[in-house]
């Protein structure tokens, strides 16, 4: 329906809406600070004055929709609501910076300003959008308002989508799944989190979002009683209890439903916790954690509960500052029923999230989850080094996942994303710990670095000095913060191997009678398909690049090949400024927990390539067919043939490690144990993952399990081991035990 408002008409709907948002202010204003707002809303008037939105409505009505947001759905103050009103002003009039500053002040200027340097990304693609959300994050540094004023933005924006063409519907809805809806979610927004959720579902499959929509509005009679008759039932037991009270039926989101029915691959009618019903209570005392199990009692007096499905979120909150007791019970009709039980204080904080946590916040508390959370994006932000999209899939790692409560031998307690490991936890109590960490115990049984940890854990790190991290952590370790410490540290250790590296190729070329200096650095840089001299030096160092690797180049080092690279003008490598990053190669996709290479072709639908995240999929005629993670059909194949898939990755096959069993036996000499692990241990890049030494009679064998990259570094090892005094046999196993 087309606008036809007239100017009278409009000038009476922006005095409504003005006083409208001045009403529903969360926090109480001064008169200062209606002042203020007061002069941001003339000024925002006057500058949006010629503007108008798709909708055909003055463009003043969007600054002020998204100061209400600020307002009343989020809870901040005056200086927020000040800003919100100005958020588009430097962006799009005549208006700078430094007029804001001068008028407002500097905290509402250099909000603004956040807010305008977001603006003027492009979002065209992923790799953009990750951009994006990595320069939003980074306002952190400067005040986190930023961030909670876009969210807002963006959420009005979504809620007036349909006066946008198609094609900017699609990629602002997925920009908003991809970026805003966590972030909502990680701030405490639950509110403004399942809206925007919905609204992002209902522009990027309208279809499915229109059917579970219809099915809910068709259902509703029935959950209505069905809420009804439960609620009367425990209603009676609260009021004689002289609790102050209410109860409502909430229903699950459309969005979460549709996860359901994805995760379970179930219909509509199958998902059984569809909706669920909170409990909202005025504490009687001033223990709201006595009161709210009291209430837990009440409910399970009259309904069976689910002994694994109870949630204390009050003793421990989420990192988003959430609290509640949730709880799941048998209800009427012998149906599942999620059950919540929260105080006033605490239902606020739900709704409200940040705003809402520091109205409650006393002084001397400690640091609560969302602010350790802060804290933490703040330091993952330290790892400059990082490209954009990877940057935001750390991050986003902690941004949905459920959390587990873990505990240090002392009692100390660590939050954890679900699915983190020991490397985590060790990370988690400090780098040092992290990089030295040789094992993990588990409830006092060591366990492998691997383990995925539960609530309730006791987790004791064992550390050693002479221990550096691996490769291989990068496997299992989940948060952003141990991943990117494993990281910086092995960028660390490939420095050191390539100078190591660099000293073992001069001494290799002399022997050769090849000279070292920058041309033969080129040559073979080319030779060996690398892109950087630090690539060669680090392939040498860790014995990838073979003695006979580099004879073959010598014997091919015929004057037509020299005269390739002098007819030839390349790019300067300099050997002494090179990067600091060694190249990946992805030149080998591996399949399963123990790398295999197996054979495949790639699908047509998503077209993968080397470096791409991957999966594979066994098909009946045509074998492993590999798909991207995100192509249109992996949700589909993960979802219904789950059993048929094959997880996947590429590599770098230089940096491929391989088990090898090796036996060793000998006359059993004292300390013959430690002299077998000390060579070990030393040799280069050679890690034990198994040692099992049996001695009798003044005889000894052992079978230990070794991780190399190559035959050259298992030749040296062998070599080493002969060298022990005592040993008298050396030799590889035939078969390798997985």
């Amino acid at each position: 329906m087309a606008y036809t408002a007239t100017k009278e008409e409009e000038a009476k709907e922006l005095a409504r809406r003005y006083k409208d948002l001045l009403k529903g202010t969360y926090q109480e204003l001064s008169n200062k600070d209606k002042a203020s707002i007061r002069k941001a809303f003339e000024l925002a008037v006057e500058a949006h004055k010629p503007q108008r939105r798709k909708t055909g409505e003055p463009y003043i009505y969007h600054p002020i929709a998204v100061a209400k947001i600020v307002a009343d759905e989020i809870g901040l103050g005056a200086i927020s609501i000040t800003a919100a009103l100005l958020h588009d002003v430097v962006e799009d009039t005549d208006y700078t910076i430094e007029d804001i500053e001068q008028l407002f002040g500097e905290t509402v200027a250099r909000i603004v300003n956040g807010l305008t340097k977001i603006s003027h990304l492009k979002k065209d693609d992923a790799s953009v959008q990750a951009e994006n959300y990595r320069k939003m994050l980074l306002t952190l540094n400067d005040d986190v308002r930023v961030i909670l004023i876009k969210i807002a933005d963006r959420y009005h924006n979504m809620q007036t989508l349909d006066a946008m063409p198609a094609h900017k519907q699609t990629r602002i809805a997925s920009e908003t799944l991809f970026i805003y809806a966590p972030l909502a979610h990680r701030l405490g927004l639950y509110t403004i989190k399942t809206e925007l959720e919905d609204l992002g579902l209902k522009y990027t499959e309208p279809e499915v979002y229109y059917d579970i929509a219809k099915r809910i509005k068709d259902t509703k009679e029935q959950r209505d009683n069905y809420i009804d008759e439960f609620s009367s039932i425990i209603y009676k037991s609260l009021q004689d209890e002289k609790f102050d009270f209410e109860i409502k039926g909430r229903t699950k989101s459309i969005f979460s439903i549709r996860k359901k029915m994805l995760k379970q691959g179930v219909d509509f009618d199958e998902v059984y916790d569809k909706f669920a019903i909170r409990i909202i209570f005025k504490p009687q005392s001033h223990d709201e954690k006595h009161d709210a199990w009291k209430i837990y009692s009440i409910v399970t007096d009259h309904f069976t509960p689910n002994p694994i499905r109870l949630r204390d979120w009050m003793t421990q909150p989420k990192s988003t500052g959430y609290e509640a007791l949730h709880t799941t019970v048998m209800g009427p009709k012998g149906k599942w029923v999620e059950v919540q039980i929260r105080s006033d204080r605490m239902n606020e904080i739900a709704e409200k999230g940040y705003a809402a946590h520091y109205k409650y916040k006393h002084g001397s508390e400690k640091e609560t989850g969302l602010e350790n959370w802060l804290n933490k994006i703040k330091d993952a932000l330290e790892n400059t080094e990082a490209n954009a999209v990877d940057f935001v899939e750390n991050v986003k790692l902690n941004l949905y996942s459920k959390e587990i409560y873990t505990f240090t031998p002392n009692g100390d307690i660590k939050s954890l994303p679900k699915g983190a490991t020991p490397i985590d936890f060790a990370y988690a109590v400090h780098t040092d710990v992290g990089s030295k960490c040789r094992g993990a115990k588990v409830n006092g049984k060591i366990v492998p670095l691997s383990k995925e940890l539960k609530s309730g854990d006791q987790v004791e790190i064992i550390t050693s000095n002479g221990q550096k991290p691996k490769l291989a952590w990068l496997d299992y370790a989940v948060t952003s913060r141990a991943r990117s410490k494993i990281k910086n540290a092995l960028k660390e250790e490939q420095k050191k191997l390539g100078e190591e590296g660099k000293e073992i190729l001069h001494r290799k070329l002399k022997t050769l009678k090849v000279k070292f200096n920058e041309k033969t650095i080129n040559e073979l840089v080319n030779f060996f398909k690398l892109k950087t001299s630090l690539d060669l030096f680090y392939r040498i160092g860790n014995g990838s690049i073979s003695n006979t690797d580099l004879k073959n180049y010598a014997n091919q080092r015929s004057n037509s090949f020299t005269a390739l690279f002098k007819g030839k003008r390349r790019k300067k490598t300099d050997p002494e400024n090179h990067t600091n990053e060694v190249t990946q190669k992805f030149d080998l996709l591996v399949f399963g927990k123990d790398e295999e290479t197996l054979p495949y072709i790639n699908a047509k639908c998503c077209n993968p390539i080397p470096g791409d995240k991957v999966f594979g999929f066994i098909t009946i005629n045509e074998g492993i067919k590999v798909h991207r993670v995100d192509c249109p059909n992996a949700v589909s194949l993960r979802a219904n043939y789950g059993y048929r898939t094959l997880k996947a990755k590429w590599i770098d096959s230089t940096q491929r490690e391989f088990k090898i069993n090796i036996m060793v036996s000998g006359i059993d000499n004292v300390g013959i144990v430690n002299d077998v692990t000390l060579v070990i241990s030393n040799a280069m890049n050679v890690n034990i993952q198994r040692i099992n030494i049996d001695s009798e009679d003044g005889y000894f064998e052992g079978h230990i399990r070794v991780s190399v990259k190559n035959i050259e570094q298992l030749n040296k090892l062998i070599s080493s081991l002969k060298s022990i005094d005592g040993v008298m046999k050396v030799e590889r196993e035939k078969e390798s035990k997985k």
